[in-house]
């Protein structure tokens, strides 16, 4: 491989010697797909526990001394893509419901992908999509991690959509119909019996 005077000329790099050697962008992908899965896998080992893109792309550069200036965005999608295929091979749970936004605590758009290897239809808004990844993440929890709670956990949505789905329930729950006497027509109570025609 060709050296390089320093790491700014490059873009894909790795150290050798002092040196930084040019990688290629093909190489460099295989590196971090191959560093991502055990990442993922041990985040996975901890109930509750998920990682940010970022968090994802530094460690996948740490672990596969592979290392790039170029924006996270260009290219940790392309990372995942090779971590949903690999865990639909190996049969794993879906191991990139782990991976969310810093700000928001939810999976990208790029998710879309677990859903079209597994035969799925893409989701229909992000909503749903946090849905699907909650319960991939359970499924990955109950796979690695040791130390689930008696009831084997339960699905964890971002924050925003624990509030969301709250008020869906309530929301349905104030549609379901009231049930009334068939003779008085009055409100029934709890006991299904009612009060004034009882």
């Amino acid at each position: 491989m060709e050296r390089q005077g320093g790491e700014q000329r490059l873009g894909y790099w790795r150290v050798e010697n002092g040196s930084a050697v040019a990688v290629g962008y093909a190489e460099a992908l295989a590196a971090w797909r191959a560093a991502a899965y055990p990442v993922l896998v041990q985040v996975a080992g901890r109930y509750r526990a998920v990682i940010t893109y970022r968090e994802l792309g530094e460690a996948v550069q740490e672990a596969s001394g592979v290392r790039t200036r170029a924006l996270l965005h260009n290219w940790i999608g392309r990372v995942l893509g090779g971590v949903v295929h690999e865990a639909h091979r190996r049969q794993d749970p879906p191991l990139t419901a782990l991976v969310v936004h810093s700000a928001d605590g939810m999976v990208g758009e790029g998710y879309n992908e677990v859903l079209q290897v597994a035969g799925l239809p893409a989701a229909a808004d992000a909503h749903d999509r946090e849905v699907h990844a909650a319960t991939s993440r359970l499924a990955c929890y109950r796979a690695y991690c040791t130390a689930l709670p008696a009831d084997g956990g339960s699905p964890a949505l971002a924050p925003r959509y624990q509030d969301t789905v709250a008020r869906r329930r309530t929301a349905a729950a104030l549609r379901a119909p009231v049930p009334v006497c068939p003779s008085c027509h009055v409100q029934l109570p709890a006991t299904g019996i009612c009060d004034n025609c009882d």
